[in-house]
Order: structure tokens, then sequence, then C-alpha cells
């Protein structure tokens, strides 16, 4: 492995300084060579030549994230202050390295006191992440997404060559009807319904009658635009609003927002509308560590308020309320939906450039990246799991088994 250099000058006098009071320059070149031996433990240099290496650009970056952890590595990244060719392998090896564990910074030590004191995802402040993340563009979602716009992990079994993003989340959104057995003339209910891709596809080739609510009003929007003259409807509402009956129950990547303080009145809801023989499919991501703390970057810059529940927890939460019936882990498969989204967005970057600016385009390439090396690494998973009310009678079968 390449020596890094003891010091690091700016290579662009346009690269911003570091803020003010946060750091001591004196000790700038002993941050750096803490920095290099951290690094070095998954084999990362710092201004080497392999992809994964980091190429620092200005003289503070060891500092601030050594002070700051993750924050300090995701702001860094944002305001140009390093890159790396392959950004998603490089956090991958910092993962699978544990290097995370070993930078604790008070930004997440706060974090976690946050989420133990208060109530984050309370009605109040459920409706944030609609505004500051879904509400950003139905445009851009779509640049990024796709024809499905489905904006949750898809499924590549058997299309892993294919690099076929729309073909992948057409085998997702087919299996969750088949797990679900959706039958023509059912009633399903879609909790996150995003801009309706589940509800979309199953009134289309499954003959069901669907209801959707969400947070966001431009996906509601856009998703009646989609889903006109389809048995189909939106509700612009929280989940805790739901009222009425129905056969199925689905909810596809929005658990991570429901908070681990909300989950049992969630489970209430989804078992208080399905009568005894209904089944809910809930897919979420999920951390191997219900200890772990929401990563502080992700909070601030892309999902405020997002808790990922651990398997615990939401078996916690639903007990006696439901019989789980199958759990389902391909949380590999979101590393390539997330790369696919990546291409999807560089690609589709001169059409949003001048509305969202470079540093908006810094920080959803670190999103999309990091969060592939999260799945890649295996410390993030993505489950699906069937529940029935008091268990299917004459045992559930997995489609295909």
């Amino acid at each position: 492995m390449e020596k890094a250099p003891d010091t690091i000058t700016r290579t662009n006098e346009s690269d911003p300084p570091a803020p003010s009071g946060s750091y001591n320059c004196k000790t700038s070149d002993q941050a750096q060579r803490a920095f290099a031996k951290l690094l070095g433990q998954a084999d990362i240099a710092i201004n080497g030549d392999r992809p994964w290496d980091m190429r620092i650009h200005h003289l503070e970056t060891a500092s601030r994230v050594l002070a700051k952890g993750s924050l300090g590595m995701g702001e860094s990244y944002m305001d140009g202050w390093w890159d790396s060719d392959q950004l998603d392998e490089l956090i991958c090896r910092m993962l699978r390295h544990e290097l995370d564990r070993k930078v604790r910074s008070t930004e997440l030590i706060m974090q976690s006191l946050r989420a133990r004191l208060f109530n984050l995802q309370n009605l109040r402040r459920a409706w944030q992440v609609g505004q500051a993340h879904y509400d950003l563009g139905n445009d851009f979602f779509e640049a990024m997404l796709g024809e499905t716009m489905a904006y949750t992990c898809a499924y590549w079994a058997g299309i892993e060559n294919s690099g076929d993003l729309d073909a992948a989340q057409h085998a997702k959104l087919d299996l969750i009807c088949r797990k679900l057995g959706l039958q023509p003339g059912m009633k399903l209910l879609d909790i996150g319904c995003g801009w309706g891709s589940l509800m979309r596809h199953a009134a289309t080739h499954y003959g069901v009658e669907c209801v959707g609510v969400t947070i966001s009003r431009e996906q509601a929007d856009y998703g009646r635009e989609r889903c006109t003259g389809l048995p189909v409807e939106f509700e612009l509402k929280d989940y805790r609003d739901i009222a009425g009956r129905f056969d199925r129950v689905a909810s596809i990547g929005m658990f991570e927002h429901v908070g681990h303080k909300n989950h049992r009145d969630f489970f209430e809801l989804a078992r208080r509308v399905l009568p005894e023989e209904g089944l809910f499919l809930l897919h979420t991501i999920g951390k191997n560590l219900r200890r772990d703390p929401t990563d502080p970057w992700i909070d601030r810059y892309i999902f405020p308020n997002g808790d990922l529940p651990s398997l615990g927890q939401i078996a916690d939460a639903s007990e006696d309320l439901f019989v789980t019936e199958d759990v389902h882990n391909f949380g590999a498969d979101y590393d390539r939906t997330l790369m696919a989204w990546h291409a999807r967005f560089e690609a589709a970057w001169s059409q949003f450039s001048d509305r969202y600016g470079e540093r908006f385009r810094r920080m959803w390439r670190y999103y999309l990246l990091a969060c592939a090396g999260t799945f890649r690494a295996r410390t993030t998973q993505l489950w699906q799991l069937v529940m029935s009310p008091r268990g299917v009678s004459a045992g559930y079968r997995r489609v295909g088994q």
C-alpha cells in the first residue's frame, strides 16, 4: 500500500475553508497520520492509485472526519474536500472493517440520545420527510427510478447480468403480489404507497382494487395521473389515520420512517384493518443491531427522522398481533439497485444541474453510493416478511417453493 503523505495542501483555491473554530491547524498533521492509519486497516490509502482509495484535496479533511464521524465524512465530500473513483467500495471496506465503530463522534451520541428520549416520528414530524425528500420533483425521480417509479429494492434473481432495472422492479412487484396471493376482487391497502407502483401493478395484472396512503403531495398527484382508469385511490394522510377493511395489506419501504416508539401502533393498525384470513407483507430495510442509531448524515440530509428496525424490534412489536409466516432477506439486491439508480442519476444530471447545483449532486451521489456500500458490506438488510393474524391454517408456502 502506498504510504500516505504527512501533509496535504489544497489543490483548488475554491475549496471551502474549514469551519471556524472547529479545527486546530497545528494538529492537522497528527490527524492526517491517525486517519491514514485507520483507513489502512481497511486497505484504503490516502492519495493512492486504486479506485477505492481516497484522494484528499483539503488540509483539514482528516480532522473533520475524526471529529464528526460519518457526518464529517459526508459533509466534507459534499464540500469537495475529497474524492474516490469507487466511493461505494470505499464505504464497503470501511464498514467491513468496522471503522465506523472506531470513530464515535458527538453527533452519533446525540443522535442516539434523541432517538431514546423523543418520538422523532410523531404525527407532527411525520410529514417532514415527504417535504424534504419525496417532494424534490417527480421528473427528478422519474429520471432516476425508471418506468416503474419504484423507489425500493428491486429483485434481481435470475436477471443479475441483464442490468435491466425496470425488469427487476417488475419482478419485485410481481413477487409481492404472488406472496400475498392476490385474486380478482380483493381490496389491497398499500401503506406508504409512493407513486403507486405496487397498486398499478396489482390492479393491472391481478384485478385488485387498491387504496394507498402517502405523506407526499407530489407522489399522490403523480400517482393519480399514472393510475387513471384503474381501481386505484390515493389518500394524502398519515398511516395512523387509516380506516376501513382490506383483504390484504402491504407496506413497501415505508416502515423505515415509522420509528421504534411507534412500531406497535403500526402493527395494531395493520391488524385492525385485516380479517383473520388476511395477509400482511412488510418490505423494509433493517439493521443488524437494535442499539445502532440512525446515521447522522442520512438523518440530516436525506431522510429526516428515519429509524431502521432490527428483526428483534419487528418481532417485539408484532407479538400477539401476527404470526410471522415467512422472512425473506434479499438485501444484497439493494447494492445492485442503488448502483443502477446512480447510473441513471449521473446520466440525467445535465437536466437538473441548474435547478439543484453541484453540492446537491455530490450529496445525492454520496447518498446512493454510500448506501450501496452498506448493503455490499451486509451491515444493512432488506427483509420481506409475510404475516397472518392467526396463522395460515394449512401452512404458508412462499411462491416458488
